[in-house]
């Protein structure tokens, strides 16, 4: 008896070393030294984690008691705002101001709209969100917490949004209808509508403007957009379920998230070739899946600077920050359940 309880016992004591060994093998370690803030949404925590891009250490929690997972910081970079995916009060919208780090209001758009994807205007107190009720897009002055206009893009389930850098043009994705919505500012108005693949879309825009890039995750490929044309030029092959992309600063190179596949594509934006698969710890080898939860990347947002790449792995709970340079994962963060948007504050 008293053999059997040794045995046990150490069965119990070899478990928690195994455990504890796996937990300290899965601690993210932040290696790099840069500058600015990086806020990062987590859905299924329901907070915004502000993290100090130089230490890597946590600033700030932030609870906001909403489902979101998307966000901007505003073009004097004072406030980051937040949409609400919520099924019950998708009406809402969240104001964080940087320099306190609270949520400074909560915008409450009323009716029955339910927001999604969101974008920073040039003019610091307006953002524009995407209504997928309605399909519409909105624009929000968050000082007088204003709906200054509703334009709407004249197709079915729209759902993120991005603007030319040079030119008064929104771009919306939809995803019943397999589209881009052309939306003139100046206009109030649709004034083209590119069809293109099925499925979620994810939406770049090249730093000139020129081109832009949009995922569908039921066909797995990247449909290239010529922006003067309103062409596609080139349809890309990419992992299983593309969801976000980004380009970087210089425009030289598109990154796209392949959620199912757990890996980021780098892709050269001139050749429209893939030239690097950058593979998530997690996936490769039985150590490695042992040691880490299996990779779902979901977003990507670039430091200004250029050196670096935030990509959200969500079932991993951690960021992953990638090096522009080599294409290669360099550090990692810690986040709440399930990170998804990120906005930067210099």
């Amino acid at each position: 008896m008293k053999r059997l309880k040794y045995i046990v016992l150490s069965f119990v004591i070899l478990f928690a070393i195994i455990k504890l060994g796996l937990f300290i093998f899965r601690l993210p370690s932040y290696t790099i030294k840069t500058t600015g803030k990086l806020y990062i949404v987590s859905k299924v925590s329901e907070d915004v984690q502000v993290v100090d891009l130089f230490t890597g250490k946590e600033i700030e929690e932030i609870p906001i008691d909403i489902l979101s997972h998307e966000a901007v910081t505003t073009a004097d970079q004072k406030r980051v705002v937040l949409t609400n995916y919520g099924a019950s009060d998708g009406n809402i919208i969240k104001v964080i101001n940087t320099k306190t780090n609270v949520v400074e209001k909560t915008i409450d758009l009323k009716g029955n709209i339910r927001v999604n994807g969101i974008v920073a205007f040039p003019e610091a107190n307006k953002v524009g969100v995407i209504d997928f009720i309605s399909n519409t897009l909105l624009i929000v002055n968050i000082d007088t917490d204003n709906i200054e206009k509703q334009i709407p893009t004249k197709q079915e389930k729209s759902h993120l949004v991005v603007l030319h850098p040079k030119k008064p043009i929104a771009y919306v994705t939809n995803i019943d209808s397999g589209s881009v919505s052309v939306i003139d500012l100046n206009l109030n108005k649709v004034v083209a509508i590119i069809a293109c693949g099925l499925g979620r879309k994810g939406i770049a825009i090249t730093p000139d403007g020129l081109e832009l890039w949009v995922t569908h995750n039921k066909e797995n490929t990247i449909t290239v957009i010529n922006t003067s044309s309103y062409k596609v030029i080139a349809t890309l092959s990419t992992g299983k379920d593309p969801l976000k992309l980004n380009f970087s600063i210089d425009g030289k190179y598109c990154l796209v998230a392949n959620a199912i596949d757990g890996d980021i594509y780098v892709y050269s934006q001139q050749s429209k070739k893939k030239i690097k698969t950058i593979v998530l710890h997690g996936k490769t080898t039985l150590l490695e899946k042992l040691l880490y939860h299996t990779p779902r990347p979901v977003n990507i947002v670039m430091h200004p600077n250029g050196l670096y790449a935030f990509v959200a792995n969500s079932n991993a709970n951690k960021i992953e920050v990638i090096d522009m340079k080599t294409f290669t994962v360099v550090s990692t963060i810690v986040t709440g359940k399930v990170p998804d948007a990120m906005a930067f504050v210099e």
